[in-house]
């Protein structure tokens, strides 16, 4: 039995299409002592014998699998989330290679805070609603004549990224100030459907028509700025005080 792994970034992996690629994402996170594997709507069920097979013993991985209906909800409990692509996106988030964001990870799993790294489809990768979901954006320094990975190996990179990245800092400074707990992803989704939810009434989404465009913008903001958990209790609080005046008929005359 493998002993129980240090505390690592969930690996989420989004639709899914093939057991056997469940089974090398397994087997590659084991190689490098990772072991917490999310799994949104997988295309072939699961559980799955070819994803155990494929796995080559790395059972506690499989028999660890959870499953979630959607990105939100596999995301929930995090507070800091990268997303993976090959490609451009028309985002404003930072992007990093894997050794910064591994670093990245390192720092924010050490101070406590739980975090996880999404994986898009065999085909065609993240959305870009999904990507909106993340903190930022982890890319590979591949041949963009050939930038192609499969899900395993792009899962292996990262993976010995954050194996390669737990080596100590000799620059880390002795001590530091204490944080705030960091937001779950769960409470900045309320935040950001209760703020649109406020802003529709006010008729801030015109012309309609733009509205996706002003709520991926709303997001990228939102997500960039890092809340803590006290930073999103009080933005939640601070709109539920404009409603509250705009219901009253207080607002500005």
């Amino acid at each position: 039995m493998p002993v129980a792994p240090e505390p690592g970034p969930a690996i989420i992996l989004v639709e899914p299409q093939l057991g056997e690629n469940i089974g090398m994402v397994a087997r590659a996170m084991a190689n490098f002592g990772l072991a917490d594997l999310r799994l949104v709507k997988p295309r072939d069920g699961w559980p799955s014998d070819k994803a155990r097979a494929a796995a080559s013993r790395a059972d506690h991985v499989i028999d660890a699998v959870r499953l979630f209906d959607s990105v939100e909800a596999a995301v929930a409990d995090l507070t800091f989330v990268l997303a993976t692509t090959a490609r451009p996106r028309d985002s404003f988030k930072p992007v990093r290679g894997p050794e910064t964001a591994a670093g990245e990870l390192r720092a924010r799993i050490g101070a406590g805070q739980p975090a996880g790294i999404l994986f898009g489809r065999e085909r065609f990768g993240l959305s870009n609603e999904e990507v909106g979901l993340a903190d930022e954006i982890v890319t590979f320094p591949v041949d963009p004549a050939f930038a192609s990975l499969n899900i395993a190996q792009a899962v292996l990179l990262m993976s010995y990224a954050w194996r390669m990245a737990g080596t100590e800092d000799a620059t880390k400074p002795r001590f530091a100030a204490p944080e705030a707990p960091a937001a779950q992803k769960a409470d900045l989704h309320r935040l950001f459907d209760h703020l649109e939810s406020s802003l529709a009434k006010a008729g801030y989404f015109h012309p309609p028509e733009k509205r996706e465009v002003f709520v991926q913008n709303l997001r990228t903001m939102l997500t960039k700025a890092g809340f803590s958990e006290p930073e999103v209790r009080t933005l939640r609080g601070v709109i539920k005080a404009f409603d509250f005046a705009i219901a009253r008929g207080e607002g500005e005359k």
